[in-house]
C-alpha cells in the first residue's frame, strides 16, 4: 500500500469531517416536553441555543415540574442532535463502522 495515498486519503477525510462539523453547527433541532409547553433548541453539535417556556407554566407551585420539563426537553434535543450527527457521519464513512469515529461528536 502506498503511504502517500493513505496520507492523502486521511487528509481528505479530515477535511470532510471539518466540513460536516461546520454544517452540524449551523443545523438546529428542537426538543420538546409537556406537549410542547417547553421547547429547547440545540445545534447539531449539541449546544443548547434557547429554551422557550409557555407563560402558563411559570408559577411557584409548578417550579419542580417546570424544571423536570426543561431537563426532558433538553435531553430530547440532545438525543436528536446525536442522531443527526450519526446520520451525517454515515455519509462520510459510506456506512462503514470505524472504531472511535462515531464517538467524536
Amino acid at each position: 500500500m502506498d503511504l502517500n495515498n493513505i496520507m492523502q486519503q486521511a487528509q481528505e477525510m479530515q477535511a470532510k469531517m471539518s466540513q460536516i462539523q461546520e454544517q452540524l453547527a449551523n443545523k438546529t433541532i428542537t426538543g420538546s416536553a409537556g406537549g410542547g409547553m417547553v421547547n429547547v433548541t440545540v445545534n447539531g453539535r449539541g449546544d443548547v441555543l434557547s429554551v422557550a417556556i409557555e407563560d402558563a407554566l411559570i408559577s411557584s407551585e409548578e417550579k419542580e415540574m417546570l424544571q423536570d420539563l426543561v431537563v426532558a426537553a433538553t435531553n430530547d434535543g440532545l438525543q436528536k442532535a446525536k442522531e443527526l450527527s450519526k446520520q451525517e457521519m454515515k455519509q462520510l464513512t459510506g456506512g462503514l463502522n470505524i472504531p472511535g469515529l462515531s464517538n467524536m461528536f
